[in-house]
């Protein structure tokens, strides 16, 4: 009788690999293993089978897998380092698969390490858990038959190398539960140095912005092109010619723009960043108002003296004191001494320059565009370039920009905004994700304009509010803007929809 797994691997040389692989071909429910390797290799693996194909992660190679095996599952290993799992978690895995009908199963896992032992959580899957690097784990169990019928069914995307494995996901989500499995089902080992820190992790700074990294160009189109057809596929696509303008209309405000700086806690920078934001030069008037969210550390007293010495600075403190960071842009934007467009600058962060606030709103003012978004270089506490430096967002295109923002994390900054319909649209009051939704809410509706010159100093530091996060707190944060993205798609789905009674 046929077992229901097949285990498919890329090819690696660390030992850690060959040792993950004797120890899954043993288990009782492996029928074969398979390893994709772009050269031929000899392998002493039980019940192994090498494919040289190309990347595992190419259309090509899972074509000839899914056409070549005949169990009912495929169990992908996506870690390289060292993977334990015991049979009975495997078969609690092949069970809940069974049950739920579920096209993929993934698990929470432990990670192993020389100082014992972590939970590593994973996020539920939802409708918005749609950018190709959602955290699936070091296991992903696919139904074979749910992944064939989804290619036969809306078929494959040509020539891709990098993106087939998530084009493959996201088209089985379509018909079938993605279930994620909240027990942990098995442990991945780290190596570690003498210091005991892991030798082996993806450094956080080039994890965060991989997305907009040169080097990753190609494989970033070829996954914005299966999102795009993803997003046809699903009622959620909008195209480009659908995108409103922004009424330009002269209603009276006090300023034309406002600089606004939400803080807390910031008593180290928020003097410099006032500075900055006082320093620009523009042929409109302008002021600043900084929502100074109840600091405790001595930040209320640097703003207060700025306060007596800039007639431009409002130093807001809220009455309320539930507020997160959309909370604040909200108390500013609905401020008295809120100009017509309202232009972004963090409490630890400056411009580049002293005409980032008229280019910012030139932008806005000879356009119809409801938000304009800048360009930033990643510097360090002293303002000294980091690596990867300039992050400009030139994945970005007006025709499909719009659709591509739901499939990334983030679209950059400094960021402006037409006030009035933010007013209207207003922030969700948390303190993070809340531009992003801004921008997402903005972008289904209107134009976003681009700025691809360095405009604004970004700091990473330790007094980042994403420096150092738990396990749990990325989840939190993950959690949420897959819930933006999927309130998102269910109001594009509608717009859609409505065209489609009235065309």
């Amino acid at each position: 009788m046929m077992k229901p797994l097949t285990i498919v691997a890329a090819f690696n040389p660390a030992p850690s690999f060959e040792d993950t692989l004797f120890s899954l071909a043993r288990l009782d429910l492996i029928e074969r293993v398979v390893i994709i390797s772009q050269k031929p290799i000899h392998s002493k693996i039980p019940k192994c089978r090498v494919l040289v194909s190309g990347p595992l992660s190419s259309h090509e190679t899972l074509g000839r897998i899914l056409s070549e095996i005949r169990t009912q599952y495929l169990l992908f290993l996506l870690e390289e380092r060292r993977t334990r799992i015991e049979p009975e978690a495997l078969r609690r895995i092949v069970s809940v698969a069974e049950s739920t009908k579920a096209g993929l199963v993934y698990s929470n896992y432990y990670e192993e390490g020389n100082t014992g032992k972590i939970l590593h959580s994973l996020c539920d899957y939802q409708l918005g858990s749609v950018r190709n690097d959602f955290d699936f784990g070091a296991i992903l169990l696919f139904s074979v038959a749910a992944a064939r019928g989804a290619l036969k069914k809306y078929g494959v995307t040509p020539s891709v190398q990098f993106a087939g494995l998530y084009d493959l996901r996201l088209k089985v989500s379509i018909g079938h539960p993605i279930h994620h499995v909240p027990e942990p089902s098995y442990s991945v080992i780290r190596a570690e140095g003498r210091d005991g820190g892991a030798m082996d992790e993806v450094p956080l700074q080039e994890k965060m912005f991989a997305y907009v990294d040169r080097r990753h160009e190609t494989a970033q189109k070829e996954m914005e092109a299966v999102f795009t057809d993803y997003l046809k596929k699903i009622g959620a696509y909008l195209p480009p010619d659908r995108l409103a303008e922004v009424e330009q209309r002269h209603d009276p405000f006090p300023v034309e723009a406002s600089v606004i700086i939400p803080v807390r806690n910031r008593r180290e920078t928020i003097a410099e960043a006032v500075k900055s934001a006082l320093s620009q030069e523009t042929d409109f008037p302008f002021n600043v108002i900084v929502v100074d969210n109840h600091s405790t550390d001595g930040t209320t007293a640097v703003l207060s003296n700025l306060n007596r010495q800039y007639f431009r600075l409002n130093h807001v403190v809220p009455e309320r004191t539930d507020l997160g960071i959309g909370g604040c842009w909200n108390e500013a934007i609905q401020h008295e001494a809120c100009g017509r467009y309202a232009v972004q600058l963090d409490s630890d962060d400056l411009y580049s320059g002293s005409d980032t606030l008229q280019r910012m709103v030139d932008m806005l003012r000879r356009s119809t565009y409801a938000m304009v978004i800048g360009s930033y270089t990643l510097v360090d506490s002293r303002l000294r370039e980091i690596p990867p430096g300039l992050i400009d967002h030139r994945e970005w295109s007006d025709e499909n920009g719009h659709n591509n923002a739901l499939r990334i994390n983030g679209l950059g900054a400094p960021r402006a905004f037409n006030t009035r319909l933010m007013r209207r649209i207003k922030f969700a009051n948390v303190s993070y994700g809340e531009d992003y939704a801004a921008a997402l809410r903005i972008c289904r509706e209107y134009r976003i304009g681009r700025i691809y010159e360095s405009l604004y100093l970004c700091r990473r530091w330790p007094g980042n509010t994403d420096a150092i996060l738990s396990i749990e707190e990325e989840n939190r944060n993950n959690a949420f803007k897959d819930k933006v993205r999927t309130d998102e798609i269910l109001a594009r789905q509608k717009i859609v929809e409505r065209m489609a009674r009235e065309a």
